[in-house]
């Protein structure tokens, strides 16, 4: 079965607490590992999780301010300490490149050439391309701008459609064993009678499955549009109702506007993080019933080193 989780490696915002690390997320999708915007403290906590340097094909920064990226020096680091040997993309707003630079390089150490930059900008941004030698079919990498005080970009991962074969269709178009895979790989063959089958006949679409990741921002289309029917969505939710002034003047979510979010755009399961340190345990359940007024699918309140499933495929 394909293992595809998310491991919550920080979840606090500007400060960390002491149950709340700084951000940091790890989403292990198949052979892909995708980190998020890796706050202070993130090497360690990664090493709390089980997770490896060698783990890490992209890393994606959604902005620039400290606690979305301080820990990038000590994860690229790592990966030239561990000698990695496959090529780990590192995704980031071009508008902040100047600071990628520097914490690219922070410190003097022996460095790798296995980090393949790619900067976003502008309305829309789609990567393709896997990192080499991972073994990771296609997984297609959009970024989209969202309305925060410095740039900003949220990130949706896709995996394309693909087909699920009928076998009562197969079986009454004639068609058995190898052509099968002919079928599926060519989207034709001649069955053993010389007809020509086609894909459509014989198989109907399987969804692909969708991961989003909105960090800091006010509530805004892009929002929506990174989150359009996810799977499994991550997403700030800094503050509750009764900051929601302090909300909209650092532009921030509250709970109910990840819940909003979530509602419109149709997902399925969604992460809130990203929480204020003037918040206190007894506050989580705040958080999620704010949250529930406006999203009536699965809620998690993330905490440090959960485990999070991306749900079972549609059928």
């Amino acid at each position: 079965m394909s293992a595809r989780e998310l491991v919550v490696l920080g979840s606090s915002s500007a400060v960390p607490t002491k149950r709340r690390n700084h951000n940091g997320y790890f989403l292990r999708w198949d052979s892909h590992g995708i980190l998020f915007d890796p706050g202070e403290g993130t090497q360690r906590q990664m090493r709390y999780a089980g997770l490896s340097a060698h783990d890490i094909t992209r890393i994606c920064v959604t902005h620039f301010h400290g606690d979305h990226c301080l820990g990038v020096p000590g994860v690229v680091q790592r990966i030239a300490r561990d000698k990695v040997g496959h090529t780990v993309h590192a995704v980031f707003p071009w508008e902040g490149e100047e600071y990628w630079r520097r914490l690219r390089h922070a410190t003097a150490f022996s460095d790798t050439d296995v980090i393949a930059e790619q900067p976003v900008v502008g309305e829309e941004t789609v990567l393709t391309g896997e990192p080499e030698g991972t073994g990771s079919g296609e997984l297609i990498v959009t970024a989209r701008p969202l309305r925060h005080r410095l740039p900003t970009y949220g990130y949706r991962l896709a995996e394309p459609d693909g087909s699920r074969m009928l076998p009562e269709r197969l079986a009454a178009r004639g068609v058995h064993g190898p052509a099968i895979r002919r079928l599926l790989e060519d989207g034709q063959v001649r069955n053993a009678a010389g007809d020509l089958v086609h894909l459509e006949e014989c198989a109907e679409t399987r969804r692909g499955q969708v991961f989003a990741f909105i960090m800091d921002t006010a509530a805004c289309a892009n929002a929506v549009r990174l989150a359009q029917d996810a799977d499994l969505l991550v997403i700030e939710s800094t503050y509750l109702e009764s900051e929601a002034a302090l909300a909209a003047d650092y532009a921030h979510l509250t709970a109910a506007e990840a819940g909003r979010i979530a509602a419109e755009a149709g997902v399925r399961r969604m992460v809130l993080t990203h929480i204020s340190e003037r918040y206190e345990p007894a506050d989580d359940a705040r958080f999620l019933a704010e949250a529930g007024a406006e999203f009536d699918g699965d809620i998690v309140l993330a905490a440090d080193l959960q485990r999070v499933a991306v749900p079972r495929r549609r059928r």
